[in-house]
């Protein structure tokens, strides 16, 4: 059983030692651990610390290229390497490492693909009330989106085992921690949560630069991945809200209509017209999306297959 621990970098010079340190070396079920690095274009000595510290793969970006984008490379070449479980943290040692086998272990006893560590995230100090409220907010709308119990959605500290891993696909270009969750909910993979244990701060968060900035980003994430996965219930709702205001309209204009005023309400018949043709409109896009989304599973599984024999014939070569 090999497990490899991913961590994204962008200019980590400072804390990347700190948190590879801290990095198990054994556990318990888990015959081999590796490390691997994703350079998102650091300006800094990240790739030199990385080396000289015994990483042992580092991905190269030669410019910054985001979080979303920096996950799915490491976790491609985890599967590229060999990996049976990945294992997914940050480089400004956020989190607890020693919670990483806590991570692992329901994967090793075969009880679930996917684990998310849960921050104690009332307890975290430095961290303002209003991001509290906002983190369990967030994770409220993704449990919604996704049809799950998941508590602490924003954490990026989570373990996949190697199916879980081949089946990930991030469309958006911001973070890969909310859209995966949905997309897993979504797709019927196993997945659970784990309480886990988070260490001092040594930098400030460099995913957002206001809050409202991040609450922003992090909606359009979720509606867009719940307009994906669930598009005849997106579109209906829509469309039947659109539609049952039209239908109010046309049976107010009836009312008027045959009381002998109709005359006086014409503009509400317009307008009653086009709420109904809209709201048809938006209902039968809801079924094209849902024909589209159909063939989107058949590719991804497609895709899968594809990633199997890519891996197999990696593996032969090496």
């Amino acid at each position: 059983m090999k497990l490899i621990i991913q961590i994204p970098c962008y200019n980590e010079e400072e804390t990347l030692t700190i948190a590879l340190d801290a990095l198990p070396k054994k556990i318990e079920g888990i015959d081999e651990i590796e490390y691997l690095i994703i350079n998102d274009g650091s300006k800094d000595r990240t790739v030199e610390v990385a080396r000289k510290w015994g990483v042992n793969y580092i991905v190269n970006f030669k410019q910054n290229k985001g979080l979303a984008k920096g996950f799915m490379a490491g976790i491609d070449a985890c599967l590229r390497n060999g990996a049976d479980i990945i294992v997914n943290t940050d480089a400004d040692n956020q989190y607890c490492a020693d919670d990483i086998e806590k991570l692992v272990r329901p994967i090793l006893e075969g009880k679930t693909d996917i684990v998310i560590g849960a921050r104690p995230i009332d307890e975290v100090q430095h961290w303002s009330p209003l991001k509290k409220k906002l983190q369990h907010f967030g994770s409220f709308v993704v449990r919604k989106a996704s049809g799950t119990d998941i508590p602490d959605a924003p954490s990026g500290f989570r373990a996949y085992s190697r199916e879980a891993a081949m089946h990930l696909n991030v469309i958006n270009e911001y973070t890969y921690t909310l859209e995966t969750i949905v997309q897993a909910g979504r797709s019927k993979i196993a997945m659970e949560s784990v309480p886990v244990r988070t260490n001092e701060e040594l930098r400030p968060s460099r995913l957002f630069h206001s809050m409202l900035g991040y609450v922003k980003r992090s909606m359009v994430t979720i509606v867009r991945a719940y307009m994906m996965y669930k598009p005849v219930k997106f579109f209906g709702i829509i469309g039947g809200s659109i539609f049952a205001l039209g239908t109010v309209l046309g049976i107010r204009f009836l009312y008027y209509f045959f009381n002998g005023s109709g005359s006086g309400h014409i503009q509400s018949l317009i307008l009653c017209s086009m709420l109904i043709m809209l709201g048809s409109e938006t209902i039968i896009l809801g079924f094209m999306a849902s024909l589209i989304a159909a063939n989107r599973k058949i590719l991804e599984d497609v895709q899968v297959r594809v990633k199997e024999l890519d891996y197999k014939i990696n593996d032969k070569d090496s």
